[in-house]
């Protein structure tokens, strides 16, 4: 057992809160080059952040979900893509947790900085082999994979004796070929290449079925006491997240009201924007989106921490919601994105002023499967009317 002290959420936030010049510095230079700077990765990880959904006996924090829609939050109001690394890298951490506890001890001993992860076999196969599987097959927007030392991956396991079924399991980075096909409008410092494997070899004990890692169903002996396990994958991928969006949304907002001071309504009488009625109307507007999103994403953890503290059993209606949730919190950050973006004026698209930046990596972020304000509504609506999800990604 690690004897490290855990820091809390407060503290957390504010180590962030110290980097985020080095964030900001080197925002420009991760778009342009479409992976992080090194100097961001480093200082998160002196920030401590990676270490948030790792187990306690390594050094891992295990921080609760509100701790981290705190932090995602505050790193996002820095740099988007930052955020997003960091929190696909909290999904990847816990999900190892869930694996026997002698792949944890080689997982965690070379995680370095953080893991990276995919929860759809994307092209990749798996055939039985002596010990093992072997995988064939890609995976596309692998998010922090330029940085981290292992991958969660997942593939169809061809069973020759019944039907395939997805798993899932860990491997190194160093043991894939890295596609460099991240060319995006939004979210470019991601870094979020392919990854392929040809005849690699996965022994048994990191190989799970999937439904068992969605499920958050641990084989682990050593993590069986631990809360954070309590809940199912895809309430715990949402949870880590949703802070991204409402993040960046924060940054627009901060960044508008820095520049509305002696701001003009260019070709209209009025001596400054902030003294135009319209003004007022837009930004109440925008302002009141913002916090109802950010109402939706501390909601989400706040349920998810509960559940985890008492472990009753996960309804239906709660992981709909919980997805709900997450849709609900992107769509609102981004319709108030969109109002203050369109209030910034003709200065704010030079790209000195990261207004119409953070705006593309939020409509980017908007577009991943699990975050989609329409699918996650739809998906609770169904439940709502008695039906079933129409996915097993719950």
């Amino acid at each position: 057992m690690s004897t490290s002290v855990i820091p809390t959420r407060e503290q957390l936030v504010r180590q962030v809160s110290e980097i985020a010049p080095v964030l900001r510095a080197n925002t420009a230079w991760s778009t342009e080059n479409r992976r992080l700077h090194s100097d961001s990765v480093e200082a998160l990880r002196d920030a401590g952040v990676f270490r948030m959904r790792i187990p306690l006996r390594y050094g891992g924090y295990e921080s609760d979900a509100q701790t981290m829609v705190a932090v995602a939050s505050e790193i996002a109001k820095a740099d988007g893509s930052a955020a997003w690394v960091v929190a696909s890298s909290w999904v990847a951490g816990w999900s190892v947790g869930l694996y026997p506890d002698e792949v944890q001890d080689e997982v965690f001993a070379e995680s370095g900085t953080g893991l990276c992860a995919t929860i759809g076999p994307g092209t990749a196969t798996a055939v039985p082999v002596p010990g093992g599987v072997l995988v064939n097959g890609s995976w596309p927007f692998i998010s922090g994979a330029l940085s981290s030392t292992w991958q969660q991956v997942a593939a169809i396991f061809l069973d020759p004796d019944g039907q395939p079924y997805p798993v899932m399991g860990p491997v190194r980075v160093s043991e894939l070929e890295i596609v460099d096909d991240w060319h995006t409008g939004g979210l470019r410092g991601t870094g979020s290449v392919t990854t392929t494997a040809k005849d690699l070899f996965i022994p048994q004990e990191r190989i799970l079925p999937a439904p068992m890692v969605l499920g958050g169903q641990s084989v682990s002996k050593l993590n069986a006491d631990s809360p954070m396990y309590r809940a199912p994958l895809i309430m715990v991928g949402a949870a880590s997240t949703v802070g991204v969006a409402v993040g960046m949304g924060k940054a627009v907002r901060d960044l508008f009201f820095e520049r509305l001071p002696g701001r003009k309504i260019t070709y209209t009488e009025y001596p400054s924007q902030s003294e135009a009625p319209v003004t007022h109307l837009r930004v109440a507007e925008a302002v009141m989106k913002l916090d109802e999103a950010e109402f939706h994403a501390t909601r989400l953890a706040a349920q998810l921490d509960a559940k985890c503290a008492s472990a009753e059993p996960w309804e239906m209606a709660e992981r709909g919601r919980s997805r709900a949730d997450e849709g609900s919190a992107v769509r609102l950050t981004r319709e108030a994105v969109e109002i203050l973006a369109s209030s910034s004026g003709g200065s704010a698209a030079y790209t000195k002023v990261p207004v119409q930046q953070i705006a593309n990596d939020l409509q980017t972020f908007g577009l991943h499967a699990m975050m989609n304000p329409d699918v996650n509504a739809e998906t609770y609506g169904r439940i709502l009317c008695g039906l079933e999800p129409n996915t097993y990604y719950i």
